[in-house]
């Protein structure tokens, strides 16, 4: 089995959110998986093996599974791609099926699972701000907060009122964890529109051993979705993250028309030397 290290959403040949990708005969197990992921230490590292006309694939973090993953996905497309050529792939997930179109410039474009979204309660809500030494003043106005899914995968929408807030984002890494898990978030997708419509955007990613997320295409989905049914915007726009984090990364969130429907994530990648 021949493990890839590749990092999706990939700026100028810099940047992006390193995954593991293994593709095999058949997965490991599940054991296995989870130490292979905690081995490899990046946010998420998928598993990949044919199963007919699909491909049987799952995701794990340091330290749990994880029901879909945005930037891991993207990875596997461009090693599918580089292995099987240009096309699309269709994934199967835990709980859905996915697909991902892997580019001929070494690119891919995932299509998500159908997305949805919810209110926050003022209980939630005001105990994620006071994670960040935050309160609702530091809201965007025009956009509530909203709990968004892609998929099962669960995540929090803050949508904040000045980019320096999100410039200095800061949290007690176990405190951040407690909470998302108690939660069952994946990440927090903390977000600010600059003039241009670009979405700014940084993912704590505590609940699964992981401070921050520096690109997140499952999260990214989530939002578009909501910002999409919710009346916000259904237009194509880009995502600019890890940029505080010195990996800058770049998706391209395209929304398909309907409520409820899947979003397209499209991002370059880049291999990691081993």
């Amino acid at each position: 089995m021949d493990l890839q290290r590749r990092a999706a959403f990939s700026q100028d040949g810099q940047g992006g959110n390193p995954a593991g990708v293994l593709i095999s005969d058949q997965l490991p197990s599940v054991e296995d998986m989870q130490r292979i992921a905690a081995e490899v230490g990046y946010s998420e590292t998928v598993f990949a093996a044919p199963q007919g006309d699909l491909w049987r694939t799952r995701y794990f973090a340091p330290e749990a599974e994880v029901p879909f993953c945005g930037h891991a996905t993207i990875a596997l497309g461009a090693a599918l791609g580089e292995a099987y050529g240009a096309g699309t792939y269709r994934l199967a997930l835990n709980d859905a099926e996915i697909s991902v179109d892997a580019l001929a410039d070494g690119g891919a474009e995932l299509t998500s699972p159908p997305t949805s979204y919810g209110p926050v309660s003022d209980t939630l809500l005001d105990g994620a701000l006071a994670l960040f030494g935050w309160d609702r003043s530091s809201l965007a106005e025009a956009i509530p907060p909203a709990i968004g899914f892609a998929g099962s995968a669960k995540f929090l929408l803050l949508p904040l009122k000045h980019e320096n807030d999100l410039r200095q984002m800061a949290y007690d890494q176990a405190e951040g964890a407690a909470f998302m898990q108690a939660g069952g978030f994946v990440t927090f997708n903390l977000f600010w529109h600059d003039e241009g419509g670009t979405v700014h955007s940084r993912n704590p990613f505590a609940g699964h051993g992981v401070y921050e997320d520096p690109a997140t295409g499952a999260s990214n989905a989530a939002l578009a979705g909501y910002l999409r049914d919710a009346g916000f915007g259904a237009h194509p726009y880009d995502v600019l993250q890890g940029v505080d984090m010195g990996a800058p990364s770049r998706l391209r969130v395209t929304p398909l028309a309907g409520a409820g429907a899947p979003v397209k994530i499209a991002g370059q990648t880049r291999m990691i030397a081993q």
